[in-house]
C-alpha cells in the first residue's frame, strides 16, 4: 500500500466533479439555490411593511377632515385606495381583505374639536397578522399633534397647546390581542400540506420508476389517467386526515378561533391538496432520481414560504414579488384558510382565491398528465 498521493486525490476530485456536472438538475439548484435565498432574503422581505391599503369614510367636509386626510396621504404607511360612503362599505372591504386599515372621521368631529371637547377618529385594522400593521398603527400617535398643527390658529391655539385636539381610537378587528399563533397556527396548514403531500408523491413515484415496479404496472391494460388517480388517492387521505389534526390542533390546543366559512375552507382544503398532489406528480415526471425529486420540492417549497405572507407580511414586499407570490399557490390557501377561520368569510368573500386554486390545478394536472404521456411514449 502506497502513502497519500496528491495525484490519486486529484484523479477522484475529477471523477467526481465530472459526475455532478452530468446531473444538471443538480449542479443547476445547487447554484441557483443561494441566488434564489439571497435575492428574496435582500430584496422580498421586509419586516415593517408600508403603503398599506387603507379606506377612508369621511361624514363632514371641513377644513379639519381634509388635513387629516392629507395627512394620511402623506404618510409612508397609508395608502388610501377609496374613499367611501357608508360604514357598511368599510366593513365589505375589511372583511374580503381588501384593505387593512378602515379610518372614519365622524360628522361631529369639527364640532367637538372646537368646543374643546375630546374628538375621535376611529381606525379599525385588520389584525390577522399582527406583524404587519404594528408599524402602522404606531404611526398613528404623533397624528394627532400633527395632523391639525396649521389649522389650530387663533382662538383654537390655546386648546391645541394644552392637549392633542383629537384621539385616535384603534380598533384591532379579528385578533384584538395581536396574538401572533392566530396567524402563524392557520398559516401552518399550507405549509405542512405542501412540504408533505408534494414531496411524498414525487418521491413515491419517483421511487417506483428507479425499482423498476412502474413498468410492471404499464405492462398492464391501465390508462395513464387511471394510474395518476390511482397513485394520488391514497395522498388524498392523507392530506384530509392532516387538515383535521392540525385544526383540531389549532383550536384546542392553541385556541385559535374559528369563525366559520366551513364551506369555503372545505373547498380551497380539497383544491389545495388536489393541485399539490398533481404538482408532486409533475415533479416526479421531471426528477430521474429520488434526490432529483426532493431537490425539486425543496425548491418549491423555498419561495412558496417566503413569498406566501407566511413568515413574512405580504404586502411588505417589494411589487415584483409580491407579482411573484401571486403565482404561488399557498398564497391563496393562506389566505382561504385566515379568512374562513378568523373572519368567517364565505364563498362570495373568496372566490378569487378560490379560483386561482382551480387554475392551479387545471394547469398543474394538464402539465403532468401532457409529461406522463411523453415519458411513456
Amino acid at each position: 500500500m502506497n502513502g497519500f498521493s496528491a495525484n490519486r486525490v486529484l484523479a477522484v476530485m475529477i471523477k467526481e466533479f465530472k459526475q455532478l456536472t452530468r446531473d444538471r438538475l443538480t449542479y443547476a439548484m445547487m447554484l441557483a439555490m443561494p441566488v434564489v435565498q439571497l435575492l428574496l432574503f435582500g430584496y422580498a422581505i421586509n419586516s415593517e411593511p408600508r403603503h398599506l391599503p387603507t379606506a377612508l369614510l369621511v361624514q363632514e367636509d371641513t377644513i379639519f377632515a381634509r388635513s387629516i386626510t392629507s395627512a394620511l396621504k402623506n404618510s409612508a404607511y397609508f395608502d388610501l385606495v377609496a374613499q367611501v360612503r357608508t360604514p357598511a362599505e368599510l366593513d365589505d372591504m375589511v372583511r374580503r381583505g381588501e384593505v387593512q386599515f378602515a379610518i372614519t372621521i365622524p360628522g361631529d368631529f369639527t364640532r367637538r374639536v372646537a368646543r374643546g371637547d375630546k374628538a375621535q377618529m376611529l381606525v379599525e385594522v385588520d389584525a390577522t397578522d399582527p406583524s404587519a400593521t404594528g408599524a402602522a398603527v404606531a404611526a398613528l400617535a404623533a397624528l394627532p399633534t400633527q395632523a391639525l398643527a396649521h389649522d389650530m390658529k387663533g382662538a383654537l391655539a390655546p386648546k391645541a397647546a394644552a392637549t392633542p385636539p383629537f384621539e385616535v381610537l384603534v380598533h384591532r378587528r379579528y385578533n384584538p390581542e395581536a396574538v401572533t399563533s392566530y396567524n402563524i397556527v392557520p398559516g401552518l396548514l399550507g405549509v405542512i400540506l405542501s412540504m408533505t403531500l408534494v414531496m411524498m408523491t414525487a418521491l413515491s413515484v419517483t421511487r417506483e420508476a428507479e425499482r423498476g415496479t412502474m413498468e410492471s404496472l404499464l405492462a398492464t391494460p391501465v390508462e395513464p389517467i387511471e394510474v395518476m388517480v390511482g397513485k394520488l388517492a391514497p395522498y388524498v387521505v392523507v392530506g384530509l386526515i392532516q387538515t383535521a389534526i392540525i385544526l383540531l390542533l389549532a383550536r384546542f390546543l392553541f385556541d385559535v378561533p374559528m369563525i366559520g366559512g366551513w364551506l369555503g375552507l372545505s373547498l380551497g382544503v380539497s383544491l389545495f391538496i388536489i393541485g399539490s398532489l398533481a404538482l408532486g406528480f409533475l415533479m416526479s415526471t421531471v426528477a430521474k432520481t429520488q434526490l432529483q425529486a426532493m431537490q425539486m420540492s425543496v425548491f418549491y417549497i423555498l419561495p412558496s414560504i417566503l413569498l406566501s405572507g407566511f413568515m413574512f407580511p405580504f404586502r411588505g414586499m417589494p411589487a415584483w414579488a409580491q407579482a411573484l407570490g401571486e403565482i404561488v399557490p399557498v398564497t391563496h390557501f393562506l389566505r382561504v384558510v385566515r379568512g374562513a377561520l378568523l373572519k368567517g368569510q364565505g364563498i362570495e368573500d373568496m372566490w378569487r382565491e378560490l379560483l386561482a386554486l382551480v387554475a392551479f390545478v387545471c394547469v398543474v394536472t394538464a402539465l403532468a398528465m401532457a409529461r406522463y404521456r411523453r415519458t411513456l411514449d
